[in-house]
C-alpha cells in the first residue's frame, strides 16, 4: 500500500464517507484508440484488484501488452473487492477492478470513483467433491444447494474476506433463509483468495463457491467438481473503476485512466474474448465492454 495518501476532506462528503466505507467493506467496443503516453514523474500504477483476476490468469495475459502500449509499469495488489474498493476510496490505489456491484455503485454515488465501466463477465459455480453427500449434481438452483447443503451440515468453506465471491455466498445463504453466515462445525472461513479457499476445499472434501475461471485454471490440481451452474443468481460480472482525485492525494489519475481505457478497448477486450480457449476449450471470461449495463 502507498504509504502518506490521504483523503482530501471534500466538506459533507467526507461524513457520508464513514458509513459508506462500512457498507462497501460489508458488501464487500470502439477501436483501440492511441492511449495516452507515460508521465515521466510517474511510471508506475497501482491496480487494486480481485483475487480471481491474478488466480485465473488473465492478468497476466493483459498486463504486459499494456506496458509495451503505454510505458506504464503495473503493480499489482490483488485482495477481495470489498478490500479492492476500500483501497481505491482511500486513496492507495490508482485504479479498481472489482465484482462487487452494489458496493461500487454506493462508493460511485458518494464520489469516490468518477467513472465506472463494464469490462466482463463469468459466472459463479457450487464445486464439490464426487461423493457429492449434500446431493446438489446436477441441480440449476443455487439457493435449493444452498438450502440442502445446511440442513445436512455438510461441509462448506466459505472465502469469508468480504470479497465479491463472500458477498454472494452471503446473499445465498440469506435467500436460503439464513440471517447470516451459517454457524456450526461444518462451515469453515478461510479468510484468504479463491485459489487458496478452493486448495481448502478439496483438503477438507468440502463445498465451496467459485468463479468458473479460477476453478477452471486450478482444476489439474483438485478433486471438486462442479455440481451446481447455470443459476441466474451466479452471474458474475466485473467494472474498472476511475478514483475521483479530489477524494485523495498523490494518485496517479493518468494512469489509472490510462489502464481503464485500456482494459475496454477493442484490444483487450479480444484478448479476454480468447483467453483460456486454448488451455481449456472455452473462454475464462466473457468480453462485455460497451454493452448494456443493468449491474
Amino acid at each position: 500500500m502507498r504509504h502518506g495518501r490521504q483523503r482530501a476532506a471534500q466538506g459533507g462528503r467526507g461524513r457520508q464517507g464513514a458509513p459508506v466505507l462500512a457498507l462497501a467493506t460489508v458488501l464487500l467496443a470502439a477501436p483501440c484508440r492511441t492511449l495516452p503516453p507515460v508521465a515521466a514523474q510517474s511510471p508506475v500504477i497501482i491496480l487494486a484488484t480481485t483475487t480471481s483476476t491474478r488466480d485465473a490468469g488473465l492478468l497476466d495475459s493483459l498486463l504486459p501488452v499494456f506496458e509495451r502500449r503505454t510505458g506504464y509499469r503495473v503493480k499489482v495488489i490483488a485482495v477481495g473487492s470489498g478490500q479492492a474498493l476500500a483501497m481505491g476510496r482511500r486513496g492507495d490505489a490508482d485504479v479498481v477492478l472489482s465484482h462487487a456491484p452494489e458496493a461500487e455503485r454506493l462508493l460511485v454515488d458518494s464520489g469516490y470513483f468518477v467513472r465506472r465501466r463494464l469490462v466482463m463477465h463469468n459466472e459463479f459455480l457450487v464445486v464439490g467433491p464426487a461423493s457429492d453427500g449434500a446431493g446438489l449434481r446436477g441441480l440449476s438452483d443455487a439457493v435449493a444447494a444452498f438450502r440442502r447443503i445446511a440442513d445436512r451440515g455438510v461441509p462448506f468453506v466459505s472465502r469469508g474476506d468480504q470479497s465479491g465471491t463472500h458477498q454472494r455466498e452471503l446473499a445465498l445463504w440469506k435467500r436460503a433463509g439464513l440471517p447470516g453466515a451459517p454457524r456450526g462445525d461444518w462451515y469453515v472461513e478461510s479468510g484468504q483468495g479463491m485459489g487458496a479457499t478452493l486448495q481448502l476445499a478439496d483438503e477438507k472434501r468440502a463445498y465451496t463457491l467459485t468463479d468458473r475461471a479460477t476453478y477452471l485454471a486450478w482444476r489439474d490440481k483438485l478433486q471438486l467438481v462442479p455440481m451446481v451452474e447455470g443459476d441466474s443468481l451466479l452471474y458474475n460480472v466485473y467494472h474498472v473503476l476511475e478514483l475521483n482525485p479530489h477524494n485523495a492525494a498523490r494518485i496517479n489519475v493518468a494512469g489509472g485512466q490510462a489502464f481503464a481505457d485500456f482494459i475496454v478497448s477493442a484490444e483487450a477486450q479480444a484478448l479476454i474474448g480468447q483467453f483460456g480457449r486454448s488451455a481449456f476449450g472455452q473462454s475464462l471470461f466473457v468480453p462485455d465492454a460497451g454493452k448494456p449495463d443493468r449491474w
